[in-house]
């Protein structure tokens, strides 16, 4: 049994819903039935069929020939299964998530990995704006699950994260870990102004440096401790290799303007 695979005819004219195109919804249906699956965002009513060539029958092993950054919601809700994109995708890719694995060979857009509970999501390029945050009005970001991006991030990555772990290899946006509440953070490139804003919990390794930290952080000096060796083994076992190796960082606990026992580690 070959994995499902939509095949993009063309650059849509429009954004695309694609959140029933998971195993979880797709599971038992027949090809026209899936064909006819409504995906459009305006009056056009645009279905799978107007959009992609569809081939394969294994709804566990989904594959998207050709992305655009009008994929929106690709992956929503996934709890099992599997699910790659040749190209780049658009907002809210991952979000809610519970299990299963997204893999985006490109770029996503907004709110990738938003409320994430469980599983893994790899983007191989860069990411937008509250990468693993909370949508607006929600007050818990990602609690679950691990994410990857090798490219750059936007801002507020991880806001208001609670559990899991995210590894950005490029720079991030300005407050990145902002309302932290537990969870890992791990920047290999530099991160811009104010990183953990606001954290009460957690822990950032920003090994590329940072712009500027809030003053309300406390300088707590060199540390060499064995945990970070540790979570670059443990980290680098699950996602690949870490742009950090475990070596001595400086250690700053806060932040102290809320309940300031979360600790960011920066280059010695």
């Amino acid at each position: 049994m070959t994995g499902l695979v939509f095949r993009l005819k063309g650059e849509p004219e429009e954004r695309l819903d694609l959140s029933p195109l998971i195993p979880e919804h797709l599971d038992g249906l027949t090809s026209g039935a899936i064909q006819r699956l409504p995906i459009g965002t305006t009056k056009r009513s645009l279905t799978v069929a107007d959009v992609f060539e569809l081939s394969g029958s294994d709804v566990s092993d989904i594959r998207f020939e050709g992305g655009s950054a009008r994929f929106d919601k690709i992956g929503l809700g996934l709890s099992k299964g599997s699910i790659r994109v040749e190209g780049d995708v658009g907002f809210r890719c991952g979000r809610a998530m519970r299990g299963g694995a997204i893999t985006v060979t490109g770029s996503a857009g907004d709110l990738a990995g938003s409320a994430m509970e469980g599983g893994e999501l790899v983007i191989q390029g860069s990411a937008g704006a509250r990468l693993g945050g909370p949508e607006a009005g929600e007050t818990k970001g990602m609690s679950g699950g691990a994410i990857r991006v090798h490219g750059v991030a936007g801002e507020r990555a991880a806001d208001r994260m609670r559990r899991g772990t995210i590894v950005i290899d490029g720079d991030c946006g300005p407050n990145a870990a902002s309302r932290m509440i537990a969870g890992t953070l791990i920047v290999g490139g530099k991160a811009h102004s104010t990183p953990g804003r606001l954290m009460k919990r957690g822990t950032l390794i920003l090994a590329g440096g940072a712009e500027r930290l809030a003053p309300t952080f406390l300088d707590c000096g060199p540390q060499d401790l064995i945990i970070l060796k540790l979570m670059a083994r443990a980290i680098g076992e699950e996602l690949g290799a870490m742009p950090f190796d475990g070596a001595p960082m400086r250690r700053y606990g806060g932040d102290t303007a809320v309940l300031g026992m979360g600790e960011v580690f920066l280059p010695l």
